[in-house]
């Protein structure tokens, strides 16, 4: 079946595991926190409260008997892992962020990551003049799983959260995309679209934009799924 959305406006990225693999670092990083106060960190734990959560629910989960000086220490420990490590790009996604740049299509990211990461990695993508909206984990007081920052998102950009795509890597971000009323991709595996993914796809590789004319493109995610995504002009700060 054909999948056809009109009247899209802005592309919203989520960071980990969209525009950069960092599984690996956030693991290692949370599982040296632990470690520090002899605790392991279980599969479960990394699948419920780690991946596509901000930061205050893995302390809250995982952490919340010890004394706050502790927790600011293992909170310390993970953001400096993930600031200093090194990253790979997920396949296709430099492509699609210069193809959408160039193209004049509104871009931004919407993550629970901190600052510093968001610059390196956008740096990384060799596309600091493309992004117009950056929503970070300090900006809303409810991250994902709620609709909050994709709401504000399409606030700064002055757009219905509706004409907007999303690409998610994890089913609380999935979650947060679609309950704020956004088309949301899955990258990853199916189990995304019981979170309300319209599709899901492994990696930007078969993602295509095609140009349509001088008011907007075609965004192909796959056979049979496409996007028609207009310019936005007016983009508020």
């Amino acid at each position: 079946m054909s999948h056809y959305a009109a009247n899209v406006s802005a592309v919203l990225f989520d960071m980990d595991g969209v525009l950069v693999d960092s599984r690996a670092v956030i693991e290692r990083a949370w599982r040296e926190a632990a470690q520090l106060y002899g605790r392991v960190i279980t599969e479960d734990d990394i699948h419920r409260h780690i991946h596509g959560q901000p930061g205050p629910h893995t302390i809250r989960a995982l952490f919340h008997d010890l004394p706050r000086i502790d927790q600011e220490k293992v909170q310390a420990h993970v953001i400096h892992v993930e600031n200093t490590a090194d990253y790979e790009t997920i396949p296709g996604v430099a492509r699609l962020v210069s193809r959408l740049g160039e193209a004049g299509i509104t871009i931004g990211v919407v993550t629970s990551g901190w600052r510093y990461k968001i610059d390196r990695v956008i740096d990384m993508l060799r596309a600091k003049s493309y992004f117009s909206v950056i929503v970070e984990r300090d900006d809303v007081a409810r991250g994902k799983p709620h609709p909050d920052p994709y709401l504000l998102a399409a606030h700064r950009l002055g757009i219905p959260p509706s004409r907007t795509v999303v690409f998610e890597d994890a089913g609380s971000g999935v979650t947060s995309a679609v309950t704020a009323g956004a088309y949301c991709v899955g990258i990853g595996g199916e189990e995304l679209l019981r979170n309300g993914a319209q599709l899901a796809i492994p990696d930007f590789q078969g993602v295509e934009l095609h140009t349509n004319g001088e008011d907007g493109s075609i965004l192909s995610c796959r056979p049979g799924h496409r996007l028609f995504v207009e310019r936005l002009t007016a983009v508020q700060a």
